[in-house]
């Protein structure tokens, strides 16, 4: 996004218009001549100026009161007065009228005017000293409220740090500290965490949503998240009401622990899967109001979701790696970035919830909609993302990395919109993995578009009704593998599976069954008598191979 709107100066709680209402100053009847568009303009101190001397003493954003004692009468003096006045940039200019004016020099009305700089005539002689003392009253107490408030918010960052709190806890916190929604970004520029009052990710993450060159709200404030001469990204807060600290110092020392946070996170890792954890935990769970909140959240973190084509995937290791499983997953999840990459944008996490002992991964892709990579792939090849992953893998898998080790693609439909992300994502991940549809490399994969029946079966199978229609179903058979004894060979299951992978070539499926064709007979034949089934009949491997994939077996 755009840095044209530049961080704001510390918060000096003191005004103009704050100075205008004190009722020393209403006493001596005041009168906005010119500048009224700087009434909002902060001042720190108020001086008393007599003569012309001390204009040259003043260091800016000061209240300056004076009588015009000891200023020159003729005009062009006055002007080049007025010109050295305004350059010194008070805050605003009191001219009590009577002693030496009786009204304001025009040069200095016309140059107040122009620069935007207060001046308030006073009808009525009041002492100078009353003001001022309210003033630096005023003032040092809101020095001292600020500099207390900017140790409360010390002391919470630093119990924070202390207590290894994630990152977006300390969005959270700071969020609530400012009144106002805060947004961490990583140096991409896309949403690391972010927090808000009334949690609308529609309204805060717009910027960020629209993509890179959108301006923020003006208002809003920003530091550089960065330790070590490493910028990692930046903190901002939307406008919100001030903080007696100053709402860019606590921006700051809310960035200083999370640079430290970053420091300590040895892998590197927390902040990248921060945000991914979040959105598929809110994808999966239903945790928003409308499919626009979703897809803005998406398009913050960077998936863009309007006008592309979306689809779940999971990605997973089979067989043995031969190294740890963290250099597994580091290499599955940098090969699919790269092979979704440039075009495509993709969000994935580790997948806790699979089942055995390799690394896998939950992904959410997005590509043009013309994309060669989401093509249907030709006759029985692998899909062309399949392909590309292979390639990436043959580039980062070590040498020694086992010869039977492949890595498992399961790609969900492809549709447009949140609904349709959502639903090959729960999909493809209910499916689990199934045999692969095709394969390349080191790569196999399995589709839904080509697997549809086992898609849409594998994703009623939690059901009570399905899984008792598999269990009723195949119950004869699971019940004599279980046995032993003569006769209980245990590979039923097996051969039905094999069976009904080639119910047209019984050669090829006792092959893949690697039994004899004479024994494999021998098997289909017992299953027939055990489920009182003819194997031919369409309707009954039809009704056999739902029932494999409700128990996982297809």
């Amino acid at each position: 996004m755009s840095d044209m709107h530049t961080p704001a100066p510390e918060f000096i709680p003191i005004t103009v218009s704050d100075v205008l209402a004190l009722p020393e100053l209403q006493a001596s009847e005041p009168e906005l001549v010119a500048g009224a568009a700087g009434l909002s303009r902060s001042l720190r101190w108020a001086h008393v100026v007599a003569g012309t001397g001390a204009l040259d003493l003043l260091d800016g954003d000061e209240l300056i009161l004076t009588t015009g004692a000891g200023w020159p009468t003729d005009r062009d003096a006055l002007d080049e007065l007025a010109r050295k006045l305004v350059s010194a940039n008070p805050a605003a200019v009191v001219f009590e009228l009577g002693t030496h004016f009786a009204a304001a020099p025009d040069a200095l009305a016309a140059v107040c005017e122009k620069r935007g700089i207060p001046l308030i005539t006073l009808h009525r002689e009041v002492r100078f000293v009353q003001i001022t003392q309210r003033i630096h009253q005023l003032v040092l107490a809101a020095q001292t409220e600020a500099l207390s408030a900017r140790a409360e918010v010390h002391t919470m960052l630093t119990e924070l740090g202390l207590n290894r709190s994630p990152v977006d806890y300390v969005i959270e916190r700071l969020s609530e500290t400012l009144d106002a929604p805060v947004v961490l970004e990583d140096s991409a520029e896309h949403v690391v965490a972010w927090a808000a009052p009334d949690r609308d990710p529609e309204r805060v993450l717009r910027p960020w949503a629209a993509g890179a060159g959108a301006e923020l709200p003006v208002g809003s404030e920003w530091v550089t998240v960065e330790a070590q001469e490493r910028r990692w990204g930046r903190l901002l807060a939307l406008p919100g009401p001030p903080h007696p600290a100053g709402r860019r110092t606590v921006l700051e020392l809310g960035a200083f622990a999370l640079a430290l946070g970053r420091l300590a996170d040895a892998s590197g890792e927390a902040w990248l899967q921060l945000s991914s954890k979040q959105l598929f935990d809110t994808l999966l769970s239903g945790r928003y109001r409308r499919d626009t909140e979703l897809a803005t959240q998406l398009a913050a973190a960077g998936l863009p979701v309007s006008e592309r084509v979306l689809l779940g995937a999971t990605l997973r290791g089979t067989g043995d790696f031969g190294a740890h499983e963290s250099l597994e997953r580091a290499i599955l999840e940098t090969a699919l970035r790269r092979a979704v990459a440039p075009e495509g944008r993709v969000i994935l996490v580790p997948d806790d919830g699979a089942v055995g002992g390799n690394a896998a991964l939950i992904a959410l892709l997005s590509f043009p909609p013309e994309d060669p990579r989401v093509a249907p792939p030709v006759g029985g090849a692998a899909p062309p993302l399949a392909a590309r992953l292979a390639r990436e893998l043959d580039m980062l898998l070590p040498s020694t990395t086992p010869a039977p080790w492949r890595a498992h693609l399961s790609l969900g439909a492809v549709g447009r919109g949140v609904r349709a992300l959502i639903t090959s994502l729960e999909r493809v991940r209910a499916a689990g993995s199934l045999r692969p549809s095709g394969a390349i490399g080191r790569v196999t994969a399995q589709q839904a578009e080509r697997q549809a029946l086992a898609y849409l079966v594998r994703g009623l199978s939690a059901a009570p009704e399905v899984q008792e229609y598999a269990a009723h179903t195949l119950g004869p058979l699971l019940t004599h593998d279980a046995g032993s004894g003569p006769g209980h060979t245990g590979d039923l299951i097996d051969v039905l599976r094999a069976y009904l992978d080639h119910p047209t070539n019984r050669s090829l499926a006792a092959q893949r069954a690697r039994l004899s064709r004479s024994v494999f007979y021998q098997r289909l034949a017992l299953i027939e008598e055990l489920l009182d089934v003819d194997l031919t009949d369409g309707t009954t491997i039809a009704t056999l191979a739902v029932a494999l994939l409700a128990r996982g077996e297809g």
